[in-house]
């Protein structure tokens, strides 16, 4: 075994490998970036090199810079993590040539799995069952869109050399197929140097499961069960769970299998994660394999007992496997959520911002965090958004799910918006719990877990509306603890001889409302319009204790970055008080989203200076924290100037381009 390895990584997954290496007696060292100086892995690790500038290309990118560092501090193997280096052929084979052992699978491995339509070839001739697509070497446009019309739409392309996400596009008709094309091909060729596309017939309805593998050097290979990734958003994984929902024996043998000896046809060493797209007939089609730990990997662990990361060290330092596949066992069930700096109503937008407040929920044999920050890191434009992997087990999916909206509630982050409110509602709405899956799944109830819903809102505005209330009286209380009975201590709105009224403007559900909430003893009205609702209520600390007609329930009351959340049994409400703008806006909604939504880098300009443009004409790409966003036109008009470059770094909330709207169209009126 070794007695040293070095991770060529940073964050969560850094964290991880370090944590299993310590148990097993290993040194670490890690390496790090101008960002990352104080990180929590350089802290954890037991040495740290300095390898560049902020940028990954600059630092986690450069394979020699980091191999140095690792034969600078005598370490024996390299452990790449996922992302970066993990599935980078030269330098695995880099690795070798300078005896440091690479912690993955052999460089021919890599090198067949890492062009997409390699991989096809490779798998059909192995027997896998493969999507209908084209994987063919010719890059002609119109090679490809012909593929794409004989086929049929909706299509999806993809980056051969891809994963996570990225140089992927969905394309319903061939009117976008273009534009699609050229965002997909850049996207790629921005993150992997390569912009090599294939296409493939997209199913409308298919569920993402996805087997691990694991082989070792004398010919073994097993499949620890499946997961179920079905909920994407951005072709990213969402929530995933194991083992899949609705999974027979006889499948998942089938399945698995099948996985097995799709690693053993590349001859295949390590962890390895065989992807498949599962259809409504339980028919599977071979979507890709990859040659690394997945992010989703603890849900595997917690419901086999087995650590992956050790099973990895081991069949690297020439052990066998520690189990065989009749030793594999199964017990209960787990979900992993994806707790992420991002604004899911803004189209899963990434947010930077410094983790002022970073509380998770209590880990326990059934709550696991796995993380890389703490509270007061910043969150920044240069790495992937993810702040943790929420975690949780118990002996059945119901109980599971329960532990993971309980665990989602208790989660306190404030100094960035993020994306818990929505992990909450999608974990409680009804498809979820009854495990309706397909990857269309946020599109399709989007309703649900964005709570757009009329009886929605009706339900929740009179419960944000008390809570806000509550949240100003506890507030008022804890600023004048020194004289109880002061009369700036109430906050009861005592008027003499009229009722003890609030009135308040409460953003919820994306829209403003003028509420009034009177108060009468521990009896509190709340009037939205027409609607008049009676409840009673009391906050204590974060726990709401809830009267609606009868009916009593407790909630829980976040404060947020920009206002607060409320846990409810039914899901989560996201709100915040309307002070009055004492300034003055501008109103005419011409420069509307021309503002950069997020700091990072201009990609492109889509559109030269001086031309006339119709409403929503892709104008310019950024991209921050490897996701790409496009700039369009709010309404018809004239681009005059645009204010950046490509390579450009800009900073979120500044004007990209000087833009005439065209008012031809009201004058006409």
């Amino acid at each position: 075994m070794f007695d040293k390895i070095l991770i060529a990584n940073r964050g969560e997954i850094a964290c991880r490998v370090i944590k299993t290496a310590r148990r097993m007696g290993i040194a670490t060292v890690a390496v790090y970036s101008d960002a990352d100086r104080d990180a929590l892995h350089v802290r954890m690790a037991d040495e740290a090199i300095h390898i560049g500038a902020a940028p990954a290309r600059e630092s986690y990118l450069l394979g020699d810079r980091i191999l140095e560092a690792a034969l600078k501090a005598g370490a024996q193997a390299i452990h790449p993590g996922y992302g970066f280096l993990s599935e980078n052929a030269g330098f695995a084979r880099a690795c070798a040539e300078r005896d440091v052992v690479f912690i993955g699978p052999p460089t021919a491995a890599i090198e067949a799995m890492g062009s997409k339509s390699a991989a096809k070839r490779i798998m059909e001739a192995a027997g896998v069952p493969l999507v209908p697509g084209y994987h063919g070497d010719d890059q002609d446009p119109a090679i490809l869109r012909a593929a794409a019309e004989e086929m049929g739409y909706p299509v999806l392309l993809k980056a051969t050399a891809g994963g996570g996400g990225k140089g992927m596009r969905q394309v319903w008709s061939g009117k976008d197929f273009d534009e699609a094309l050229a965002a997909a091909k850049r996207e790629s060729l921005a993150s992997f140097g390569d912009d090599t596309m294939l296409v493939e017939k997209y199913l409308t309805k298919p569920r993402h499961v996805e087997l691990q593998v694991f082989c070792d050097n004398s010919g073994n290979g097993v499949y620890l069960a499946e997961r179920d990734c079905s909920v994407q958003r951005r072709h990213q994984k969402v929530i995933e769970e194991a083992p899949a929902p609705g999974m027979t024996e006889a499948l998942r043998r089938e399945m698995g299998e099948t996985a097995v000896a799709a690693a053993k046809a590349i001859d295949y060493r390590g962890a390895g994660t065989v992807e498949f797209l599962l259809d409504e007939d339980g028919s599977f089609y071979f979507m890709e394999m990859n040659t690394r730990l997945q992010v989703e990997h603890p849900v595997t662990e917690m419901i086999t007992g087995q650590d992956l990361v050790q099973w990895q060290l081991l069949v690297a330092a020439g052990q066998p496997l520690p189990l065989a596949q009749e030793q594999v066992k199964i017990r209960g069930h787990a979900f992993e959520a994806r707790v992420y700096a991002e604004d899911p109503d803004n189209d899963f937008l990434p947010v930077t911002g410094t983790l002022g407040y970073l509380q998770p929920p209590e880990e326990n044999r059934h709550v696991r965090v796995d993380t890389g920050v703490r509270q007061g890191d910043e969150v920044s434009v240069y790495y992937d958004p993810m702040i943790a992997k929420l975690i949780v087990w118990d002996e059945s999916r119901e109980r599971a799910l329960q532990r993971l909206a309980t665990a989602l509630a208790a989660y306190r982050i404030g100094g960035t918006v993020t994306n818990l409110d929505f992990l909450y509602n999608l974990a409680t709405c009804r498809p979820f719990r009854e495990a309706e899956l397909d990857t269309g799944f946020i599109e399709k109830h989007a309703d649900l877990v964005f709570h757009q819903r009329p009886q929605d809102l009706a339900r929740e505005l009179p419960l944000a509306a008390l809570a806000l209330l509550l949240d100003k009286q506890q507030a008022g209380s804890a600023s004048s603890p020194e004289d109880p009975y002061s009369p700036w201590r109430a906050g009861n709105a005592w008027r003499l001889n009229e009722p003890h009224a609030h009135r308040f403007i409460v953003h919820c559900h994306q829209q403003d409302h003028a509420v009034e909430v009177e108060q009468r003893e521990q009896l509190y009205i709340v009037r939205c319009g027409d609607r008049e609702t009676q409840l009673r209520g009391e906050l204590l600390g974060d726990s709401l204790h809830l009267e609606v007609e009868g009916h009593r329930q407790r909630a829980t009351l976040a404060r947020t970055q920009d206002g607060f959340t409320l846990y409810l049994a039914k899901g989560a409400c996201h709100f915040r008080e309307v002070l009055p703008d004492l300034g003055e806006a501008d109103t005419s909604g011409a420069n509307a989203g021309l503002a950069a939504p997020m700091n990072g880098t201009i990609v492109a300009l889509l559109a030269q200076a001086g031309s006339a443009v119709e409403a929503n004409t892709p104008l310019l790409v950024m991209e921050a924290m490897k996701m790409e966003h496009t700039i369009r036109a709010p309404v018809a008009g004239t681009v005059n100037a645009f204010y950046y470059q490509p390579g450009d770094l800009v900073d979120g909330g500044a004007e990209l381009l000087d833009f005439t709207a065209d008012t031809s169209e009201g004058d006409k009126q």
